[in-house]
This record gives structure tokens, C-alpha cells and sequence, in this order.
């Protein structure tokens, strides 16, 4: 069963670097064609794509965030991580990890969701 299991702090204070993590279940993170997303979704708004990781290690991330944005991956642990830094309560959010398949041109794993809220 194709799983993705996401785990994060919660709760932080503005300023920090929190760090989320992404675990797949399902066969090796370096599959070919396969791209390890990161998306979130803010209290009443939509959807919002971070950026991914590459089965090659390539990174790409949304214009907006990409200064604060880092996306990173241990593959002895078939694991991926999600730094952003410097946050605000603007990126309080839920926060998903997903497998998306080029050729597909689809997502076809979400995790479950992770609530990031930022606050002092």
C-alpha cells in the first residue's frame, strides 16, 4: 500500500525554521519520474504548491516562497524535508506531502496533512 506519512512541530514561534518531514512507503523515493510535492493550505483558502524534490535530486519551488523555501531528502531513510524559514503566522497552514508522476501529469499519494501554526 502506497503511503506517505508526514510529521512536523505543530507549533512555532514567528522567526523560526521549522522542519517537516515526508515519509514514503512504497517503494524507493528515487523511482524514475517520480516528484516528492510539498503543498499547503492555509485556514479558509485554497491549495497553495511549495515546490518538490526530484527523483534525481532536483528542486523547484514556487517564486513566492523560494527565498525562505528548502526542500531536502534522505534517501537511506526514503525521506524528504521541508524547511521554511523565517515564518510568519501567514504560513500557518496544513501542510501535505505528495507523489506526483511526470509522465502522468498527476498526483497519485497524499499524505494525511500536518498543521503547522505559527504564534508567539
Amino acid at each position: 500500500q502506497v503511503q506517505l506519512q508526514e510529521s512536523g512541530p505543530g507549533l512555532v514561534k514567528p522567526s523560526q525554521t521549522p522542519s517537516l518531514t515526508c515519509a514514503f512507503s512504497g517503494g524507493p523515493i528515487t523511482s524514475t519520474d517520480h516528484y516528492w510535492m510539498w503543498i499547503r493550505q492555509p485556514p479558509g483558502k485554497g491549495l497553495e504548491w511549495i515546490g518538490y524534490i526530484s527523483y534525481g535530486g532536483g528542486t523547484d519551488y514556487v517564486p513566492s516562497l523560494k527565498s525562505r523555501t528548502s526542500i531536502s531528502r534522505d534517501t537511506s531513510k526514503n525521506q524528504f524535508t521541508l524547511q521554511l524559514s523565517s515564518v510568519t503566522p501567514e504560513d500557518t497552514a496544513v501542510y501535505y506531502c505528495a507523489k506526483y508522476i511526470g509522465t502522468l501529469r498527476a498526483f497519485n499519494a497524499w499524505g494525511q496533512g500536518t498543521q503547522v501554526t505559527v504564534s508567539s
